[in-house]
This record gives structure tokens, C-alpha cells and sequence, in this order.
């Protein structure tokens, strides 16, 4: 039996551009389904993508927090997550809902 070569797929690898970055974040908070964790993770895919080491001089947060913070382990304060989307250079907005 032949054997199959995988590679690990990394999201990060293919988010180039800041509209790419923000369909991404976009995507991920409609699927997230309320889960801080999972926009958290999102966040720091698109960090390392941008590159962390600047994200987190641009949020004022030291590297290590910023990869504890974005990790999907927790969720971070809302501040943190203010912090993060304005050194990605991404907005966060708010849209009625019609139920």
C-alpha cells in the first residue's frame, strides 16, 4: 500500500492582504457561534500572519501575552481584543439583527 504525504495546512500562509485578513475574521465570527475562544484563535491566526512580533509592539503587549491571549485556550478581555484588531488595522462593527 502506497503511503500519502500530508502537510500541516496553516491559514496564516494565506492570508496576504488586510482583505483577506478581514474575510477571514469576518467568516470566522459567523461560524463562531457566540465561542470568544474560536475569534480569539482567529485573531491570533491573522496576527501571525501579519507577523506577532509587530502586532504586539504595535498593541503595546508583550509577545508572550499576545500568543497566551490569541491561543484559543481563554478568551482575553475586550480590551486586549480592541488592542489586537486596531494593530492588525481592522475595524470592529456592530449590525442590527432582524429576527
Amino acid at each position: 500500500m502506497a503511503t500519502t504525504n500530508t502537510t500541516r495546512y496553516d491559514v496564516a500562509e494565506h492570508l496576504r492582504t488586510p482583505e483577506d485578513m478581514a474575510a477571514y475574521l469576518e467568516a470566522c465570527m459567523e461560524a463562531a457561534d457566540g465561542d470568544a475562544n474560536f475569534i480569539a484563535k482567529a485573531l491570533g491566526d491573522i496576527a501571525r500572519a501579519k507577523g506577532m512580533t509587530q502586532v504586539a509592539r504595535d498593541a503595546g503587549l508583550s509577545r508572550e501575552s499576545l500568543y497566551k491571549a490569541l491561543s484559543g485556550d481563554r478568551a482575553p478581555g475586550f480590551d486586549t481584543i480592541l488592542k489586537v484588531m486596531g494593530a492588525l488595522g481592522l475595524k470592529l462593527h456592530a449590525q442590527a439583527v432582524h429576527t
